[in-house]
């Protein structure tokens, strides 16, 4: 599985890094969210995919005799992903701003309209 997820991964990776390199600033953004996504995934991969278990231990265990899921990976991904959120909504009304601003569609016209 974990192999399986890393395929995913990097795939992901590489389709976020190439819209991050497109002129338009649609696929940009697009890119960025994809990006963000390979990143929560990334995390999850790392920390070890279990399935069907709790990342709960009862106070009565002081060890558990069956496996567990790791809460800290969880926490992390959700962390991310307000983050992920927050960058998103502000590159959206960045580019729309400096659309309005340059009266272009393409960042390499946005470039060429410096002073």
């Amino acid at each position: 599985m974990e192999i399986l997820m890393a395929l995913v991964v990097g795939g992901l990776y590489g389709t976020g890094v190439y819209l991050l390199l497109r002129p338009t600033p649609v696929k940009v953004i697009i890119g960025l969210a994809i990006l963000t996504n390979a990143v929560n995934l990334l995390i999850f991969t790392a920390a070890r995919l279990t399935r069907g278990h709790p990342p709960i231990v009862e106070e009565t265990l002081g060890r558990p005799s069956y496996p567990i899921a790791d809460p800290v990976p969880q926490a992390l991904v959700l962390t991310a992903i307000v983050i992920a959120f927050g960058v998103l909504a502000f590159t959206l009304v960045l580019f729309r701003r400096a659309a309005e601003t340059t009266e272009a569609d393409n960042l390499d016209e946005m470039r060429t309209t410096d002073t």
